[in-house]
């Protein structure tokens, strides 16, 4: 065989085993994505455990973002240190962690920022949503779930999923006896509700 067919066969060759691979791993990613897209938060608390169902198609990176910091165990040990009745119950700040820190709780988070990615699920009874500062795109690690629908937040806060068990122990946080906080909010729990653990696991795990 000449050199130089020699060489386009060797050419040819490797450029098809690349594409053979690549495929491969194209095919790994997606089901990757597709697994991920079935995973749900395990939100164990003091109270009693609540699950969540992510809205994938709202807020992917919000929601990558809320199961990294998961798996990290930022929300180990936090409390929902905010409850307004008829409103929402808030938590998700490592502070909180700390009952010395109480006059910091509700401003910690991770040490970064996440961009909003505002959507068309309604803040309802049992959605999960972001919480944030004046600027939409403060959101980090805290969180809020809705005890009844909240319309005035569509499109000011991201939402990216809802609960699919566990109404029954939103309801006992969300009865938790509250106080007036440092700013005079009638929000403050009088007793601390814990949540132990986030867990992100398989939806089909879940019964």
């Amino acid at each position: 065989m000449p050199l130089v067919s020699m060489r386009l066969s060797i050419v040819l060759a490797i450029t098809i085993l690349a594409s053979a691979a690549f495929a491969v791993e194209e095919r790994k990613e997606e089901k990757t994505a597709m697994s991920n897209s079935n995973e749900v938060a395990v939100i164990k608390t003091n109270e009693g455990e609540m699950v969540v169902q992510f809205w994938t198609d709202a807020a992917p990176n919000t929601i990558e973002n809320f199961k990294k910091l998961a798996r990290q165990g930022l929300y180990d040990g936090t409390i929902f240190h905010r409850i307004v009745k008829g409103f929402m119950i808030q938590g998700g700040d490592p502070n909180s962690k700390d009952p010395a820190k109480e006059d910091s709780y509700g401003q910690g988070g991770p040490g970064y920022k996440v961009k909003a990615e505002f959507n068309n699920h309604s803040h309802d009874r049992g959605v999960i949503s972001m919480a944030r500062g004046p600027d939409p795109d403060s959101a980090g690690s805290q969180f809020f779930i809705c005890l009844a629908p909240v319309r005035r937040l569509d499109g000011q806060y991201t939402t990216f999923g809802k609960l699919i068990k566990g109404d029954d122990v939103l309801d006992k946080i969300g009865n938790t006896p509250v106080e007036r906080n440092a700013q005079g909010e009638m929000s403050k729990p009088t007793k601390r509700v814990i949540i132990e653990s986030v867990k992100i696991v398989p939806a089909d795990s879940v019964k």
